[in-house]
């Protein structure tokens, strides 16, 4: 395992200065090197290279980065979800958190809530609309006996729905074309917004987040068998996936809102990265956010470079990238939900 995640960690960093380098304006790799070098130790470069320092060290580093932090991130929070509500399908956005953020965000461009906050108020709204998005449906799957896993799952499909309903008849009453802009941004995701201001929040949460969910890697791994197991062995399995839930909650907020929804990654990479390696979260916990953050490395170089200047959706090659690779692994391996 050392080994393996010493090779995942090499391929990463070589993926972040190739992403960063490559581009519309390609930087050869000493250059990428140097201007990297000069903007952490305070060097300087030649006047006539200050075009391609700002390209590398304003634009690319940061969205390069931000695309790693996300791509990490959803592939251990989707790992963490389909452990606790049981169900081979889920993904970061199963309790309607995507939709949420898109209706916050969609409110504050209508109707420029939070404007003190300049560029970051459209991201605070879908913050804050993910995470009212994720405690409402909480509180509706509550019941005498609990929360089950079921009823949170269809909880969150159902106000999903409803989500996209109040989103899409603001739209329709929408007096500019500006809202469905956004909505385009934050239903098919795109790191074009990247800054190295977005990018503290985001890297707590999800780093914070995956040390979290590491820690309860046991728990996971019993919670994955059913509750009545969980009890048999000690585990509150109620208390415990409440508070993973919020974990999971604030660490999803954070990712759309500087990211909007991304699909497949935290839905695919737990199941490819399980076929990998086996199914014990302490092993899949570790590997998955390394294989989500190489994927959404590239993906994104591609999304800015096949028909640049236009940029295509994320959401659109990943599925496109990811869905036939998922098929012929699982086909050949002969896959199993929680094991090999």
């Amino acid at each position: 395992m050392t080994i393996l995640v010493g090779v995942l960690s090499l391929v990463l960093v070589m993926s972040v200065l190739a992403a960063i380098g490559l581009g519309s304006a390609a930087v050869m790799p000493a250059d990428t090197l140097r201007y990297l070098w000069a903007a952490l130790t305070g060097g300087t470069i030649s006047a006539d290279e200050v075009t391609r320092y700002q390209i590398v060290w304003q634009i690319r580093t940061p969205r390069v980065i931000l695309a790693a932090v996300v791509g990490a991130g959803l592939a251990a929070v989707g790992a963490a979800i389909q452990a606790l509500v049981r169900n081979s399908l889920a993904d970061p956005y199963i309790l309607g958190v995507a939709s949420g953020a898109s209706v916050g965000a969609v409110t504050v461009s209508l109707f420029g809530a939070f404007s003190a906050l300049g560029i970051y108020a459209v991201s605070t709204g879908a913050f804050l609309g993910a995470i009212g998005a994720t405690i409402l449906v909480y509180t509706i799957a509550t019941g005498r006996l609990g929360v089950s896993p079921l009823r949170l799952v269809l909880t969150g499909v159902a106000l999903s729905f409803g989500f996209q309903a109040v989103m899409s008849v603001m739209i329709y009453f929408a007096p500019t074309s500006e809202a469905t802009g956004t909505v385009l941004f934050w239903t098919m995701g795109s790191f074009g917004a990247a800054t190295w201001g977005s990018l503290p929040l985001a890297t707590l949460m999800v780093g914070v987040g995956i040390i979290v969910l590491r820690r309860f890697s046991r728990p996971l791994d019993v919670m994955a068998l059913g509750d009545e197991t969980a009890a048999s062995l000690g585990i509150d399995a109620t208390h415990t996936r409440r508070g993973l839930f919020v974990v999971t909650a604030l660490m999803t907020g954070a990712m759309v809102a500087v990211s909007g929804t991304i699909g497949f990654v935290g839905l695919v990479i737990p199941h490819i990265t399980r076929m990998l390696i086996g199914s014990t979260h302490r092993r899949l916990l570790l590997v998955a956010p390394f294989l989500g953050a190489i994927l959404m490395v590239w993906v994104d170089l591609l999304a800015r470079t096949l028909v640049a200047p236009r940029e295509l959706p994320l959401g659109v090659l990943t599925a496109l990238i990811g869905v036939p690779v998922f098929i012929y692994l699982m086909r050949r391996r002969g896959y199993v939900f929680g094991g090999k």
